[in-house]
C-alpha cells in the first residue's frame, strides 16, 4: 500500500498555474482543472503607455467606456487591454436583465462567470446585481464595464490601497442606493498590523493627483483572508490599508486609532473652544492696550505676550484645514510654519511666566537691566530659530489625520513623526518639567500661608483657592501634558481632557 498526493493543476490559456493538493489512495496522478467562467467573445487592445495611469486618467478611461461599444461589433462581451489596465465590458440587454459576475486572475486577465461559479480561484471578483442592471437600463445605460487599475501610488506615508489596485465599475448611468448591493471580493488580504477597510471614490478630483476615498455606502466583511466590499453604488473601489497601533507584545492595539465619531466630536469641541478662547483673549488684549498699557506691571506684560501667542495659535489652527484644502504647497508650508511658531512661542511664554512667578515667590529681584527686553527676546526669538531651521530643512508639508474608517482630514504640519517627537515633545518636556515644578512650589507656598489663617476663614476661601490653582494650572500650560504624554488605553480620555481644558484656557486667563 502506498500513500500518494495528487497535484491538480489549473492551466487556463495564458494564465499562471494554480495548484491544488488532494489526497487519494494508491496512485499518483496529475490532472488539469478548468478555471470557472469563460473568456470574453472579443478582445479590444488599445495602444497605451506601460506607465501606470494616475487617478485623473483612470476617471477619463471609465467615462469613455461607452465609446468602446462601437468597436465590439456583434459581440456581447469584450476583454479590454489598455497598457497595464485590464477589464471587461458587456452589453446590457433591453429586457430580461440578470446579475453579472467577473473574476480577475493574478495577471489581470478576466473571466466572465456564471451565477453558480466559485470565485475562490480569482484574486478579485466583481458581482453586479440584477437590480443594478435594471436601474442602468431604465436610466439609458447600455453596458457594464469593470476595469482593474494597478500600480496606484501610496496615499501618504502610512496608508495605501491593497496591492496598490483599485477597481472601476461603470454602467453608463448614475447607480446608487441599491438594496441588492454589488459585491467586490479581494483574496489573500494580509491584515496583520493593518486596518483593512472598503472605500470608494466618485471619480471626481480637484488637482488630478489625489482621490477622496470614503467608506460611505460600503460594508466591509472579512472572512478567512478574503475581504468582501458590499456597496450600494457604482464608482471606483479599493481596500484602504492603514496601520494599527502595535503593543509591546507585537499585537495590534486598536486604542491607537481614533474612531470616526471621536474624531468628529473632538474636532467640534476644539473649533468651538478655539473660537471661545480667541474671543476672551481678544477682549483681554483690547482692554490692556486701551486702558492699562502704560500702567502694566512686568507680570501683566508677560501675561499679555502669552495672550498674543495663544491668540495666534488658535487662529492658525482654525484656518489650517482651509489652507490645506487649497493644495498649494507654498501656502501649506507657510501655514505649517506659522502654526508651529505660534505653538513653540506659547510654550516659551509658559516657561517665562513660570520663571517670573518663581522670582516673585522667592523674592528674587527683577531689577535686571533691560529685564523685559531680555524676556521678550527669549519668548519670541528662540521658537523662531527652531522654525527657521525646520524651514531650511523642508520639514513642513501636508499631512492627513485618519480615523479607523479610513477617512481623513488634511492639515499643514510636520509629516516626519521623528522630527515631531524630537522637536515638539522634547521642547515641551523641558517647559513641562520647569512649569510643573514651579506649580508644585506654588501650591506648597499657598498651603503654608493658609495654615497661618483662621480655620473659618480658610473654609470660606477654599473654593476660591481651588479655582485659582486650576487657573494657574492652565496659565502655566501644564494641560498640554495630557496631549503629549498619554499612551495606550489613556490616549483617548487624555485627548478629551486636554481638548476641554484648553477650550476654557482663554476664559481662565481672561478671568485671571
Amino acid at each position: 500500500m502506498c500513500m500518494c498526493v495528487c497535484a491538480c493543476v489549473c492551466v487556463p490559456a495564458g494564465l499562471k498555474e494554480t495548484e491544488y493538493i488532494v489526497k487519494i489512495n494508491e496512485c499518483t496522478k496529475r490532472v488539469t482543472c478548468k478555471v470557472p467562467g469563460k473568456k470574453a467573445e472579443k478582445t479590444l487592445t488599445f495602444n497605451a503607455s506601460e506607465t501606470p495611469v494616475n487617478i485623473a486618467e483612470a476617471a477619463n478611461i471609465m467615462n469613455d467606456l461607452a465609446s468602446k461599444l462601437n468597436l465590439m461589433g456583434n459581440a456581447s462581451t469584450a476583454e479590454i487591454k489598455m497598457g497595464n489596465v485590464t477589464g471587461v465590458i458587456a452589453k446590457l440587454p433591453k429586457q430580461n436583465q440578470t446579475s453579472m459576475n467577473f473574476g480577475f486572475m493574478s495577471g489581470g486577465n478576466v473571466n466572465i462567470l456564471e451565477e453558480n461559479d466559485v470565485v475562490m480561484d480569482f484574486s478579485e471578483s466583481v458581482y453586479l446585481s440584477e437590480e443594478a442592471s435594471k436601474m442602468a437600463v431604465e436610466n439609458n445605460g447600455s453596458f457594464a464595464g469593470v476595469l482593474l487599475f494597478p500600480d496606484i501610488p501610496q496615499i501618504d506615508q502610512s496608508r495605501s490601497l491593497f496591492n496598490n489596485e483599485m477597481v472601476g465599475v461603470e454602467m453608463g448611468a448614475n447607480i446608487f442606493n441599491l438594496s441588492q448591493t454589488i459585491n467586490i471580493q479581494f483574496a489573500n488580504v494580509n491584515t496583520t498590523g493593518f486596518n483593512a477597510t472598503c472605500v470608494s471614490w466618485d471619480g471626481k478630483n480637484d488637482n488630478g493627483t489625489e482621490a477622496n476615498w470614503t467608506t460611505e455606502g460600503c460594508l466591509t466583511i472579512e472572512v478567512n483572508g478574503r475581504i468582501s466590499c458590499n456597496c450600494s453604488h457604482l464608482t471606483f473601489f479599493a481596500i484602504l490599508m492603514s496601520p494599527t497601533a502595535v503593543g509591546k507584545d507585537g499585537g495590534s492595539n486598536s486604542t491607537g486609532i481614533i474612531s470616526s465619531s471621536d474624531l468628529k466630536t473632538l474636532t467640534q469641541i476644539t473649533k468651538a473652544g478655539c473660537g471661545m478662547s480667541m474671543f476672551f483673549l481678544g477682549v483681554a488684549l483690547f482692554m490692556h492696550f486701551l486702558i492699562r498699557k502704560n500702567k502694566a506691571s512686568e507680570a501683566v506684560k508677560i501675561l499679555m505676550n502669552l495672550f498674543v501667542a495663544l491668540f495666534f495659535l488658535n487662529l492658525c489652527f482654525l484656518v489650517n484645514e482651509s489652507i490645506a484644502k487649497l493644495k498649494v504647497s507654498a501656502a501649506c508650508v507657510a501655514m505649517a510654519a506659522a502654526l508651529h511658531y505660534s505653538m513653540l512661542a506659547t510654550f516659551t511664554w509658559f516657561f517665562m511666566q513660570a520663571l517670573h512667578l518663581y522670582f516673585n515667590l522667592h523674592q528674587i529681584s527683577t531689577d535686571i537691566k533691560y529685564y523685559m527686553c531680555k524676556v521678550c527676546s527669549t519668548g519670541w526669538v528662540v521658537p523662531a530659530v527652531v522654525v527657521v531651521g525646520l524651514l531650511a530643512s523642508s520639514k513642513y508639508d501636508l499631512i492627513k489625520v485618519s480615523d479607523n474608517n479610513g477617512t481623513s482630514v488634511s492639515m499643514c504640519w510636520i509629516p516626519d513623526s521623528t522630527v515631531h517627537t524630537g522637536v515638539n515633545i522634547g521642547y515641551y518636556s523641558i517647559v513641562f518639567i520647569f512649569t510643573l515644578t514651579v506649580f508644585i512650589v506654588t501650591v506648597v507656598q499657598i498651603k503654608h500661608f493658609s495654615s497661618k489663617k483662621a480655620k473659618t476663614r480658610d473654609n470660606i476661601s477654599t473654593k476660591k483657592r481651588v479655582f485659582s490653582l486650576l487657573g494657574l494650572f492652565c496659565l502655566l500650560g501644564i494641560t498640554w501634558g495630557f496631549a503629549f504624554f498619554s499612551y495606550g488605553p489613556l490616549l483617548l480620555p487624555s485627548y478629551y481632557v486636554f481638548t476641554i481644558l484648553n477650550s476654557f484656557q482663554g476664559r481662565m486667563k481672561h478671568d485671571h
